[in-house]
Parts: C-alpha cells; sequence; structure tokens
C-alpha cells in the first residue's frame, strides 16, 4: 500500500474519478432540492406582502421551485447511476486482485486462517464497501450540502432567528458525539466476534458429517452457541452504554422537536416585534429540514468507520507477501529431483525439517514413512513449493524449484491427495484442470485410464453434470476424477499421499488401478500411511523428528533391524488380530483393507 494513504483509500484508487463526479452531482441535486422549499417560503412571502407585481412574481418563484425540483431528480438519478457503476467496478477489481493474490500466495498461509475468515475478507467486507460507495459518499455529501444552503438563506432572512433554530441541532450533535464515542474502541472487538461466528459456523458446517458420526453434535454445536454468546453478550453491553444519550439525541434532532422550538421562538419573536410574521415561515419550512440529514451523516460516519475496517482487512490480505518468482527462470535439463541439506521451519524458530537429502530418480517410487509429526508431509509439500525451504534446495532437472516458473514447476510435478477437492463444476471441468486446452477425447481418454469413465457416463449428464448439483460422488469416485486431473496433466513428476487409504474395498481396487496407470514411467513421491503399500517401493525413507533416520528398500530395511522392522512387525501384528479370537483368518479383502487401516495407527502413529 502507498505510504501516506489509508487502507481505504487505497483501495478506493481505481474509482477515485467516478466518485468525484457522482460527489459533484450529488452536491448540485441537493442543493437544487433546497430551492423548492426556499420557492415556497418566497412564494409565501409574496402573496402575503404587498406590490402590485406580486402576481408576476409569484409565478417567477413558482418556475424556478418547478425547475429546480426537476433539475434535482434528473442530476440524483445521474449521481446514483455513477456512484453504482464506481461500485460495480470496485468490487470486481476487488475481488480479482483477492482471487489472484489468494492464488500466488503459498498455500501455508491458509493453515493459520479458518475458510471463515477468508469468506469474510473476500465477500462480506467488499460488500461492506457497497454501501459507503453507492449511498454513504453521496448521504455525506447530501448532509453537508442541504444544512449549509438552508442555514445561508436562513440567516439572509434574520441571523437571530437563526440561532433559535440551531439550538435544537447544537444540543442533538452533543449527545450524539457522545453516543458515538465509544464506536472506534468497540468496532474492532466488533469485527473480531463476527469473525469468529463466521469461522465457527463454516467450520461446524464443513465438520457436520464427523461430529454426527462420533456423536459430537452437541459440542461442535456448543462452539458455535459460544461465540453467538459471546458476541450477544457484547453487542448488549455496548447498546446499553450508549441508549439513554442515543434516544435523547433523536428526540432532540426529531422534526416535532426541531418545529416546537422554531415556533416558540418565532413567537416571542413576532409578539416582541423583532420579526414578522410572514418572516417566520422560512424557517418554520427549513428549520425542520435541518436535523434529518445531520441524523444520515452519522449513520453514514458509522458506514465509514465500517467500511474502513473491512478495508483494512481486504488490504491485509492484497498486501500478503506473494510467492517468489524468478525474473530469468531456468530451464531444468530431465525431471530428477533433489532435495540438498533441507531444512524448514513453519514459525521461523523451531525445525520441522533438517538435513535432509533425498534423490528421486525417473522411473522410481520413494516412499516416505514415519509416525503421525514425523514431516511426511511437510517433505512432500515442499516440492510442489506448498511452502519455500528455510535452508538448502529442492531441484528439479538441475534448477533450483525458486529459480523455476511457477508454470513449469506445475507442468512437471503434479499432487494427489487422500482430501479431494472439487469444484461445484461439471466433472468435465474438474478434469480439465490439469490442462485446460484439453479436448472432450483427451478429458474421456483421462477418465478411462482413471477407471472413473462408466461411473461419469453413468450420471444424468454424463461429463456435462456439476459437481453438488446432478453429480454426487463417493470418496473413491471423486478421487479417481482427482487421478484423471492429474493423467491429463501428464507430469512426469507426482507427489502422491496415499489415495486408496480411506476408500471401501471396491472403490480401493478402482483407484489402485488409476494410480497404477498414474504413476507407470514417472517419478513417484508417496506419504505412505499404510506400510503394506509400500512392499515394492524403489527406496524407503523413514522420518523420525525431521530428519531421516533410515533409508532402502522394504527387505534391506526388514532385515536392518532398526526404526522400520519394528514399524513392520507392529504392522504384522496388528493384520494378524480379529475380533474374535486367535486363529487363522480366511483372506477377506475387506478385513484386510480394515486391519491395514489399523495397522497405519498402531504402527506410525496417524498421519502427519
Amino acid at each position: 500500500m502507498p505510504a501516506g494513504k489509508t487502507a481505504l483509500g487505497a483501495i478506493l484508487g481505481p474509482v477515485r474519478g467516478k466518485l468525484r463526479w457522482a460527489i459533484a452531482a450529488q452536491a448540485v441535486s441537493a442543493a437544487a432540492g433546497v430551492v423548492p422549499f426556499i420557492a415556497v417560503a418566497e412564494l409565501g412571502r409574496v402573496l402575503l406582502g404587498d406590490g402590485e407585481d406580486r402576481t408576476d412574481r409569484a409565478w417567477t418563484v413558482t418556475a424556478i421551485g418547478a425547475g429546480a425540483l426537476l433539475v434535482r431528480l434528473i442530476v440524483a438519478l445521474v449521481a446514483g447511476g455513477i456512484s453504482h457503476l464506481a461500485d460495480n467496478d470496485l468490487q470486481f477489481h476487488i475481488r480479482r486482485r483477492l482471487v489472484d493474490r489468494l492464488g500466488r500466495v503459498p498455500l501455508g498461509w491458509f493453515s493459520s486462517r479458518n475458510s471463515g475468515q477468508v469468506k469474510q475478507a473476500v465477500q462480506d467486507d467488499v460488500d461492506a464497501m457497497h454501501h459507503l460507495i453507492a449511498h454513504s459518499l453521496l448521504d455525506i455529501t447530501t448532509a453537508t450540502v442541504v444544512p449549509a444552503a438552508s442555514l445561508a438563506y436562513l440567516f439572509w432572512v434574520d441571523w437571530r432567528m437563526t440561532l433559535v433554530v440551531i439550538a435544537p441541532l447544537l444540543i442533538g450533535l452533543t449527545l450524539y458525539s457522545a453516543t458515538m464515542a465509544g464506536l472506534a474502541k468497540n468496532l474492532p472487538e466488533y469485527d473480531r466476534a463476527m469473525g469468529r461466528i463466521n469461522g465457527s459456523a463454516v467450520e461446524f458446517v464443513q465438520g457436520i458429517a464427523v461430529v454426527k458420526t462420533f456423536g459430537q453434535a452437541r459440542r461442535a454445536h456448543r462452539e458455535f452457541s459460544e461465540a453467538a454468546d459471546d458476541f450477544s453478550e457484547f453487542f448488549l453491553k455496548w447498546v446499553r452504554s450508549t441508549q439513554y444519550s442515543k434516544a435523547a439525541a433523536e428526540i432532540v434532532l426529531s422534526p416535532i422537536a426541531v418545529l416546537v422550538a422554531t415556533l416558540a421562538g418565532g413567537a416571542l419573536f413576532v409578539t416582541r416585534g423583532w420579526l414578522d410574521a410572514v418572516d417566520l415561515l422560512p424557517f418554520a419550512l427549513l428549520g425542520i429540514g435541518l436535523t434529518a440529514p445531520v441524523l444520515s451523516l452519522f449513520y453514514a460516519g458509522y458506514e465509514l468507520r465500517v467500511a474502513r475496517g473491512a478495508a483494512d482487512r481486504v488490504a491485509g490480505i492484497l498486501d500478503t507477501p506473494e510467492l517468489p518468482v524468478p525474473e530469468a527462470p531456468g530451464s531444468p535439463e530431465g525431471d530428477r529431483v533433489v532435495y540438498r541439506d533441507v531444512r524448514f521451519s513453519y514459525d521461523g524458530e523451531q525445525d520441522a525439517l533438517s538435513g535432509i537429502d533425498l534423490e528421486l530418480a525417473p522411473g522410481t517410487v520413494t516412499a516416505l514413512v514415519g509416525p503421525s509429526g514425523s514431516g511426511k508431509s511437510t517433505l512432500a509439500a515442499l516440492l510442489p513449493r506448498f511452502w519455500d525451504v528455510t535452508g538448502g534446495s529442492v531441484s528439479v532437472g538441475g534448477v533450483d524449484i525458486r529459480d523455476m516458473a511457477l508454470d513449469d514447476l506445475y507442468g512437471r510435478v503434479a499432487f494427489v491427495f487422500q482430501d479431494v477437492r472439487l469444484s461445484q463444476d461439471t466433472i468435465a471441468a474438474n478434469i480439465r484442470m490439469g490442462r485446460p486446452d484439453a479436448g472432450a477425447d483427451e478429458v474421456r481418454a483421462a477418465a478411462r485410464a482413471a477407471c472413473v469413465d462408466d461411473v461419469i457416463e453413468a450420471l444424468p449428464r454424463g461429463y456435462d453434470s456439476v459437481i453438488g448439483e446432478d453429480a454426487r460422488l463417493s470418496g473413491g469416485q471423486a478421487q479417481r476424477v482427482s487421478v484423471a486431473r492429474a493423467l491429463l496433466a501428464d507430469a512426469p513428476v507426482i507427489v502422491l499421499d496415499e489415495a486408496a487409504a480411506h476408500a471401501d474395498p471396491h472403490s480401493e481396487a478402482a483407484v489402485q488401478d488409476a494410480l497404477s496407470e498414474l504413476t507407470r514411467g514417472r517419478i513417484v513421491l508417496m506419504i505412505a500411511h499404510r506400510l503394506s503399500s509400500v512392499v515394492d517401493a524403489d527406496q524407503i525413507v523413514v522420518l523420525d523428528e525431521g530428519r531421516i533416520v533410515e533409508r532402502g528398500r522394504h527387505a534391506e530395511l526388514v532385515a536392518a533391524g532398526g526404526r522400520y522392522a519394528r514399524m513392520w512387525q507392529a504392522h504384522e501384528r496388528t493384520a494378524r488380530w480379529r475380533p474374535h479370537g486367535p486363529g487363522p483368518v480366511p483372506r477377506d479383502p475387506a478385513a484386510e483393507s480394515a486391519a491395514d487401516v489399523t495397522a497405519d495407527v498402531a504402527a506410525t502413529g496417524g498421519v502427519s
């Protein structure tokens, strides 16, 4: 953000020209809107006064009032149209910038923020600026111009009576200032409370299946309820602290209160001979119109504060450092992957990985195993630059991945994870994410290779079926769609978080067939959650506390009797366990699948 500018000022930069035109038009409209009231007052003074030319003067005043009213209507429409066009342009501009920036920040940035916070910035905060741009700036202009024009005319009629009319206005402003005094202090807490409610609501909805499955719906709902109760308690305390001053201010600034003060003061002035009775008419007409714009000014001020808070949060995302890209990208020669003395830390203090040296040769499968928290997922995530290393380097084809163009890197490295994410779009579009320019035949070929073509063809609209509407896929089916996406990308390096770990036996077989097609002839880095899936790997890397403690093939590591051998023994003991007591276990794929899952928990301590 440019130095010396507020976040809101910087964000409004692209539409500042349109807003100036809208404000100028609104100022003309507001001034013209005062003229009909002045015309009515002057018409009364003309008709009740003396003079032979009263008729001509009356028609002249009437024509001026009618013309001003027409001007007000036309120019107000122009001002509103310009401000709404500015708002539309700005929302489009901001959302594109936000999406572009979110697409360029490291994916690790999202791990410290819940989806509710991101949603608030991208949707709610951008919407919060709509009212300011499309309405509040015009309201502020009207609230400034109308009283100024009215008071100028009233001072011209009689300055003493004008002071009487202003008195309720000054008292009301003082009371409202007391009401607004705590706004700056309470508004940040209000935003934080709303953020907590948004976050807990989104997380509750996303995790509802899990929490209900394990009977924790009441506990999960309690977290949302506590966030809502905290907000309610805070908001009620805020409202109660200002209710009396706010009520008093609105009473004093009400048209009835101003009219009573005007008539009482006017009666005194007329009976004392300080003011002609006919001259009381302008004050009765325009005096009651002074307070409404002032109230609008306070409400617009609140909208301005809300917009400033929203702009600060939006600017915080827009100022998030992007993943660095080289000015002169290098060109890899080949696809060999090399981790050289890699060190990585999430917080800059404690290393999650240290001293990692690893080579992935073309046509080989490397499996990462180890207990939960050992660094398997972190090590794999460094290759597609979900994070950048803290020390050392990761290279592809002899070029540090930080020196590669991102398009080149992602053209060479694809990843398939257990947690499948499909967008609410057609099946074809989801597969085509791997290569947007792919034709329909190529999409179908990838789906056939991923063993999911028959599933897609059975959907109501086939490949044109939309996820979440007429395409509801099981976990295994969605996983095969993600494999088809990776197949279409045809990347020579695959990062694979064992995709079949949570599939049912039937789906698992199909997913494994799809994965076999995906990994054929490629460099594969696989995060292994089940030891039974790594026995044929060309290289097994055992991690513990962020370091490589063993590496080799399955038979070599078992014979070495080290950490991997103990994990394998635990895996075999668990695989032989059955709930109905000891004895031979008949071969059953479903039982073996369940045993493998249980073995992971026992042998590896879970997923890192």
